[in-house]
């Protein structure tokens, strides 16, 4: 199925009024609030704030995880909030790739064969699923890991598949949701290094969300805080 194309906007990323609300027993919290955001395609946009601030919301609305109660997001033309279920499957498949804290590795498979599990659910089968999962590891630099388990990795290595995992289909969006959170310092500024490299070669837009804004400047093309649900005024990366 085709994903809807509607009026065109000139920005690969965009928000508009983008609100979320989450009712917590009798509590209702305010994720997001108004939010109006242009990335053009190719930025490395670095979303910074504090824990609840609405990092991962925004994420997750991105990518199509979540809807809006609210507003519309945008990407490359398409408004995700008008998507049924299926077309938002058929979106997260081709066009994005996701990063996240957590590996989500499974644990019973290979790194080479967490990657091809990816293309599985691409409808890439054979002898081209296994070459595009083999030069995905190799790009990640972990060609000689490749047949190791997830618990025969180091944390730097299992992100480093998720990595590869992540985009081993060549996604025109990758979204990483504090791909350093569980990493040792060194570590973590090899795969911020690594997410950068993949962002500079592949001509990929990038959205990472992080608290580390030493990381995150290091890297990033825009700086974007959001508190309390509200995006700050802009400040730019030199």
């Amino acid at each position: 199925m085709n994903l809807p194309a509607l009026q065109t906007t000139s920005s690969f990323i965009e928000t508009r009024g983008l609100s979320r609300q989450y009712r917590v027993g009798p509590a209702e919290i305010q994720a997001l609030a108004d939010v109006n955001l242009h990335v053009q395609q190719g930025q490395f946009v670095a979303v910074l704030g504090v824990s609840g601030s609405g990092k991962s919301t925004l994420l997750h609305l991105l990518g199509g995880l979540d809807t809006p109660n609210a507003g519309s997001v945008w990407v490359d033309n398409r408004d995700l909030a008008t998507m049924s279920r299926h077309q938002r499957t058929i979106y997260r498949r081709t066009m994005v790739g996701f990063i996240f804290q957590s590996y989500y590795l499974v644990a019973s498979l290979t790194a080479a064969e967490n990657v091809a599990l990816a293309l599985t659910f691409q409808g890439v089968h054979g002898a081209e699923r296994t070459r595009l999962a083999a030069e995905s590891i190799d790009r990640v630099g972990l060609g000689r890991r490749a047949s190791h388990r997830p618990n025969e990795l180091s944390g730097g290595e299992q992100q480093r598949v998720a990595i590869a995992r992540a985009i081993v289909h060549r996604p025109r969006l990758l979204l990483a949701d504090e791909p350093t959170g569980n990493l040792d310092r060194t570590t973590a500024s090899e795969v911020i290094g690594l997410i950068d490299e993949i962002h500079r070669e592949l001509g990929t837009t990038v959205v990472m969300v992080s608290h580390d804004e030493e990381m995150a400047t290091r890297v990033a093309d825009r700086l974007l805080r959001l508190r309390d649900g509200r995006l700050e005024p802009e400040g730019g990366v030199a």
